[in-house]
């Protein structure tokens, strides 16, 4: 009978042993918060103060594009990238390219985030404040 308790024993923590082995292939719903909360990409510099149609934009954007453009558009590491960039400065990325942006979806092309979806509930006033917002914080670190 102890040789059968002992090997018993010895399966349960080699079984135990494996399942917390680090290893790099293996995804959990926990692996997928952590990349939710990514660092952010950028530095950014906040303004001053911010006009009214960038008050309400930050409103907009915190609700409907933080979760993946982070925290003052400052980007989330293998996420989505940030908006204050050179990149989307506004001879690069015209305010009409934000707009279609959420209304229809775009194809990575700039970045390796992969698409990025039309976003749902933002009207063309509600992007054009947004829009206002992000051009506020580029200008404030350097990007016209």
């Amino acid at each position: 009978m102890k040789p059968t308790i002992i090997i018993s024993a010895f399966v349960v923590a080699a079984v135990l042993s494996y399942s917390f082995w680090p290893d790099g292939e293996k995804t959990s719903a926990f692996d997928h918060v952590e990349s939710v909360e990514a660092a952010p990409l950028a530095m950014v510099l906040l303004p001053d103060s911010l006009s009214q149609h960038a008050q309400i934009g930050k409103l907009g954007f915190e609700a409907k594009c933080a979760s993946c453009h982070g925290v003052n558009a400052a980007g989330k590491d293998g996420l989505a990238p940030p908006l204050i960039h050179k990149i989307y400065e506004p001879s690069h990325h015209a305010d009409e390219s934000f707009q279609r942006a959420v209304a229809l979806g775009v194809q990575a092309h700039h970045w390796r985030f992969g698409n990025m979806l039309a976003i749902e509930g933002l009207t063309r006033g509600d992007v054009t404040m947004i829009i206002a917002y992000i051009r506020e914080l580029q200008r404030a670190n350097g990007i016209n």
